[in-house]
């Protein structure tokens, strides 16, 4: 059984990977405080010890618009980390697997993005984590790197959390209705990592560079909007209704960061190689309020 190496365990991704690759593996998953990226020491001295034979990066830089006043440290997590893990991929015949970002995208094109459309970051975040992509694929290594789009899971800080706890504070949310993307889940982008790995190992994947969201596109607001009508039809106590979720331009929500207005990821390429469709994003957005509700733990 090969053994992997997920840094980032206690993230999003990080802790739906656990689960998703047990079958798989020995697992050896690591967090900040156990290997910081911003310390490209602590990385060099996890892979000596674990000698992992899988990388998986599921640890980034991803706070958009403090990055554009802390761009040393965005390019050092998700640049010159990266790099790091490359080189000992490259020299250990290991596999690395890395998570990116719809945000190496300007948005301004009215198609879905391909892989081989030519990136143009409009923010530090985007160009960090474009920097972090090229040094994977400069250093030769075997690797699988995945662009998603606005990650949510059950756990963390994410945008579905935030309106949840939101729509039972207040009577009226607005949310931006002029950028649009694919919510994608933590646990379908981990399950998909799972089955990528497995398919890889057997010849069936090749290396390289592969978008990996749900299927079909929204708002910012029509997913908040989308979230709302959730909670109430899963019984959750909110005090905003779903139609006081009001629409607003960016221009009248500026933020430090520039943010693509068009991001939505074409993903037929890796449903080509593993011969699956991927499920609609409201599939699994449904799900997740389903649970949270359960939980009661917003």
């Amino acid at each position: 059984m090969a053994s992997v190496l997920i840094f980032g365990k206690d993230g999003q991704v990080g802790t739906e990977l656990q689960r998703s690759l047990l079958p798989l593996a020995s697992l050896h998953a690591v967090n900040r405080s156990q290997a910081d990226l911003g310390q490209l020491e602590q990385i060099h001295h996890t892979l000596k010890q674990v000698k992992p034979k899988i990388i998986v990066n599921a640890a980034a830089y991803t706070a958009v618009d403090k990055a554009e006043t802390d761009s040393e440290r965005a390019f050092c997590v998700n640049a010159k980390a990266v790099e790091v893990m490359a080189d000992y991929a490259k020299n250990h015949h290991a596999l690395l697997v890395h998570y990116s970002t719809d945000y190496v995208f300007a948005g301004d094109q009215s198609q879905p993005y391909q892989e081989t459309d030519q990136p143009n970051p409009q923010n530090v975040y985007g160009h960090s984590k474009l920097a972090g992509e090229t040094h994977i694929m400069e250093s030769g290594c075997d690797h699988l790197i995945f662009r998603t789009s606005w990650v949510y899971a059950g756990h963390g800080n994410n945008f579905m959390r935030t309106m949840m706890r939101l729509a039972q504070q207040r009577e009226q949310l607005t949310v931006v209705d002029d950028q649009f993307g694919t919510p994608t889940s933590a646990e379908m982008l981990a399950d998909l990592t799972a089955l990528a790995i497995w398919a890889h190992q057997r010849s069936q994947l090749e290396s390289g560079l592969y978008h990996l969201t749900a299927k079909d596109q929204t708002s910012w607001h029509g997913f908040a909007q989308f979230i709302v009508e959730q909670m109430v039809a899963q019984g959750i106590p909110v005090r905003v209704k779903p139609e006081q979720v009001l629409a607003i331009p960016s221009a009248q929500y500026p933020t430090p960061a520039k943010r693509p207005a068009f991001s939505y990821l074409d993903s037929s390429k890796i449903e080509r190689a593993l011969a699956i469709e991927l499920p609609a994003w409201p599939l699994h957005a449904k799900r997740a309020v389903a649970q949270l509700a359960q939980l009661a733990h917003l």
